[in-house]
């Protein structure tokens, strides 16, 4: 039998699966876990979880993890968190009880509790394999698509999971911002079809995605575009420079000339 079907036999007077931390990603997990029929209680910061509750998973901001997981039931089985950067170390009030540790990490941006899990990868990490069963069978149980990070890589995994999405955002707000300067308004309606595709094409081709000047040489244009930036919003220069140069490292992987 299943360890979660296992923990709720145990424990038929309340659900053995608490979430803690009822944010964005609380939310969606708790509204997830309903749609896939399974027991659980949501609990807000600082609230008492019921002892009867076996497996904590806690959805809360990093800073606050080894606190939340100290306030946790003492006969708790297995305490898990949702965050991408952090170790299971912050979990140690926890595995000190005995308890098995593990993370779970929805590699997707969260913005609301209403956000779709189904579908999207999801990181795990845990202490041993009973912690990590459990940690994929909750992940399966949400409609994720598990994978295994290991613990000493971890941060490194999720700063590429913010270049992705987090930078993403910043870029092209930054791109927003320049047409504004430059006097075209709606720049994010405009830009959306670009971007869009863009990331499509990224998917499916990944660098040989690459088009623009810097893919076909063009370095003309390049310096055409520095002193547009420079008289418009030399803010972007630095960064303009920067990716550049990356966009230059990859295009001379590719091998390709671009169009």
């Amino acid at each position: 039998m299943r360890e979660l079907e296992r923990e709720s036999t145990r424990n038929r007077r309340a659900s053995a699966l608490a979430i803690v931390g009822p944010g964005r990603v609380g939310r969606s997990v708790s509204r997830a876990l309903r749609a896939a029929g399974l027991e659980h209680s949501l609990h807000g910061r600082g609230e008492p979880v019921d002892p009867a509750a076996r497996i904590v998973l806690l959805c809360v901001p990093d800073g606050e993890i080894g606190d939340a997981c100290e306030a946790t039931a003492g006969n708790v089985r297995f305490v898990g968190h949702t965050s991408g950067a952090t170790g299971l170390d912050v979990l140690a009030a926890a595995t000190s009880r005995g308890a098995g540790a593990f993370s779970l990490h929805p590699l997707m941006s969260v913005p609301d509790g209403r956000t779709e899990l189904a579908g999207a990868p999801c990181a795990l990490a845990a202490d041993d394999e009973e912690a990590l069963a459990v940690a994929r069978e909750l992940a399966e149980a949400l409609g994720m698509r598990p994978f295994d990070v290991p613990e000493e890589s971890r941060t490194a995994y999720h700063a590429a999971a913010c270049i992705a999405s987090n930078f993403l955002v910043a870029l092209e707000e930054s791109a927003v911002e320049l047409l504004e300067r430059a006097g075209v308004d709606d720049g994010r309606e405009l830009l959306s079809t670009l971007v869009l595709r863009s990331a499509a094409n990224w998917s499916e081709r990944g660098a040989a995605a690459l088009t623009g000047p810097i893919a076909r040489g063009d370095e003309a244009t390049v310096a055409a575009h520095l002193e547009a930036i420079a008289a418009a919003d030399p803010e972007l220069l630095d960064l303009y420079r920067a990716l550049a140069e990356r966009t230059r490292a990859v295009a001379g992987r590719t091998g390709e000339p671009a169009r």
